[in-house]
């Protein structure tokens, strides 16, 4: 029986995913921010006692084929420019206006490198080359540079490489490795071999600044892994969909990785229940999470932006709005506002009881009584409502003017009013359109937030909770190469092809793997105008027939080698039965009184279970309200699917 373990590291929680043949079982964790060790090790004991009935950490790292890890740390300190002051050396000083192309760019800029740039003449000699390069990186040093990032332009990428080592090989004598530890340099070639200068200088910097802080805990956590004797090490899950060890993985790979596996599982999903337009909609403690599958397709951006500034990596089409379940309310102007900023786990919503002083939408469902204190997280989580109650009333209700269910009805009302914007903005919904609702709090708002997108059917796997861990158990182990075409004769493709083969190779080896065991796949990418087109390739023959005078191209491998997958479970149609309720919970509604409402677990519930709402269901580390005029059913595989009936 093969067992997988896939962990996702949130700012708020830890999802815990274990895979035991067909069985599936998860936990979650608080997030450690100050030490993430922390989480990810007190998660894997948590897991071993899902396994064993007791903690066993090393037999269940010794019984596992395969860990996969993603996380959202790297995104998180993006968002809160948390990282090194990084220094440029670049051979052209108009690429500089070029990287500011717009405020945010500045913006991102200024944070990032500031005024800490510096140009260097390559017509120069080696020896005044050395000189020129001396002044310029001490100078850089004194001004607060603590990581170097060079990037050398060339024309199609034709001499960049070349330069860009030149450089490299001046300054490895200039400043020798016992040195170099103190400013490392990261050479922009090296990291990806894109021909669009802006692009790749862009991916240097971002990389460069999240270095660190992943290169800490990742390795750290590798290490650890192996000296408890871990049966295989550790893999990263990517933002490209695949996954990879620690040491054959870009810290920039890991930014938005985490979403990147939810929309891997919508896509399973939408080949699961034959769905052409299928959105993710993954809603957690900081943000919300939109992707699109269209006929079985994730859609992609071949050159992605990360905070706004533009990248060589090819991303999901995910768009990250700052709304989710530990999203701050605040009260501006005299009108109601959700997010951006978040509580995050430390100290989380005011009802957890940790010191939080600000109001959440967890806390306004707490005390609308959807949410059980004694049974949050699995009964890990005692709530408080008495905290949240105070908060809500002196800095929402009282500011306001309302009362306590006035201002727990707007809460509400803004934070699904948030989520419709939100998709409103990512995508265009229509009647085929499926919302697929997961993470912490994707399930407790998102009918509210359908009805006003104009969404009637909604779909939310048995694994919301965790379904972003889950998703990423699709993934393969895999790397990508990019390589400019300076010229586009066969013979020149042929030898950039073998070129990337024997790159692949050797990490493929470093992976233990032989890389006949892989599945090549060439891609040429042709730039011209500001127009991109990305052919697959069948025979690097047919690249010949596509390249034209005037245009930048480049040959891209992807090479893939087969791991362990997650599967969904039952299909198939089913006979419509009633469903069956645990009982009942009280409810607020919304106009100072109180309902009582049937209870669902969903866990419960045979396959084919009906039922109509008002209705609360309870599922494995979620909680969810069923409006009425809402229907739901349970399928084969266990999961809900949701139909507004009352929308016309």
């Amino acid at each position: 029986m093969t067992r997988l373990i896939n962990i996702d590291n949130g700012g708020t929680l830890t999802d815990f995913c274990l895979v035991d043949g067909d069985e599936v079982r998860y936990t979650k964790t608080l997030t450690t921010p100050y030490d993430l060790s922390r989480c990810l090790f007190d998660g894997l004991t948590k897991v071993s006692e899902l396994a064993y009935g007791e903690p066993r950490l090393a037999a269940l790292l010794q019984s596992t084929d395969c860990i996969r890890y993603s996380t959202t740390q790297g995104t998180n300190a993006l968002v809160q420019r948390a990282g090194p002051q990084l220094g440029l050396l670049v051979t052209d000083a108009t690429l500089i206006e070029g990287l500011a192309a717009t405020q945010a760019q500045e913006d991102l800029l200024t944070a990032l490198v500031g005024d800490r740039w510096g140009a260097i003449s390559l017509d120069d000699d080696d020896e005044a080359l050395s000189r020129e390069l001396l002044a310029r990186v001490n100078d850089l040093s004194a001004r607060g540079a603590r990581r170097l990032v060079i990037a050398v332009s060339g024309a199609n990428g034709a001499d960049g490489p070349a330069d860009e080592a030149r450089v490299k090989g001046l300054l490895l004598r200039l400043y020798p490795r016992h040195l170099l530890g103190a400013v490392p340099l990261l050479f922009s070639w090296e990291l990806v071999a894109d021909p669009d200068d802006i692009r790749r200088t862009w991916s240097g910097l971002l990389n460069a600044f999240l270095h660190p802080a992943m290169e800490r805990f990742l390795f750290n956590a590798d290490r650890r892994l192996r000296d408890a004797r871990a049966r295989q090490p550790l893999r990263i899950f990517r933002n490209d969909g695949a996954s990879s060890r620690v040491s054959k993985s870009a810290a920039l790979k890991t930014y938005s990785s985490g979403p990147r596996g939810g929309l891997e599982g919508t896509r399973a999903l939408a080949a699961h229940y034959g769905l052409r337009h299928l959105v993710m909609l993954d809603v957690g403690g900081t943000t919300t999470d939109i992707g699109v599958v269209g006929d079985g397709t994730i859609h992609v951006d071949r050159r992605g932006a990360i905070e706004h500034a533009p990248s060589s990596l090819e991303l999901g089409a995910i768009t990250s709005y700052g709304v989710g379940g530990s999203s701050i309310f605040r009260v501006v102007d005299g009108r109601l506002r959700v997010g951006p900023d978040s509580v995050g786990a430390a100290p989380g919503p005011a009802c957890f009881g940790l010191g939080g002083d600000q109001p959440t939408i967890t806390d306004v469902l707490l005390l609308a009584g959807l949410l059980d204190p004694a049974t949050y997280l699995g009964g890990t989580l005692p709530l408080y409502p008495d905290r949240g109650a105070k908060v809500i009333e002196d800095k929402i209700a009282g500011p306001l003017g309302i009362s306590l269910d006035d201002a727990l009805r707007q809460m509400e009302d803004t934070h699904a009013a948030a989520i419709a914007n939100a998709l409103a903005n990512a995508t265009t919904v229509t009647g085929d359109t499926v919302l697929a609702a997961f993470g912490g709090a994707g399930p407790m708002t998102v009918c509210g937030a359908a009805r006003r997108a104009g969404a009637r059917h909604v779909l939310i796997p048995r694994m919301a909770a965790v379904f972003s861990a889950f998703g990423i158990g699709f993934s393969d182990l895999g790397q990508r190469y990019e390589q400019p075409l300076p010229a586009a004769d066969y013979a020149t493709i042929r030898d950039v092809a073998d070129g990337l083969l024997a790159l692949g190779a050797r990490d493929m080896f470093a992976e233990g793997v032989d890389a006949s065991a892989c599945s090549p796949r060439f891609r040429l990418t042709i730039e011209h105008e500001d127009e991109e087109r990305v052919i697959e390739l069948d025979d690097l023959h047919d690249a010949t027939a596509h390249l034209t005078p005037g245009g930048r191209a480049s040959l891209e491998l992807v090479l893939l080698a087969p791991l362990p997958h997650v599967t969904l479970g039952e299909g198939g149609d089913i006979g419509a039965s009633p469903a069956k309720a645990e009982g009942t919970r009280v409810l607020r509604d919304g106009r100072g009184g109180q309902a009582e409402t049937p209870v669902y677990a969903l866990a419960s519930q045979r396959p084919g279970a009906r039922g109509s709402g008002p209705v609360v269901i309870e599922g494995p580390f979620f909680t969810m309200r069923v409006p009425e005029g809402w229907q739901f059913d349970t399928t084969a595989a266990g999961d809900l699917r949701l139909t507004d009936r009352g929308q016309r």
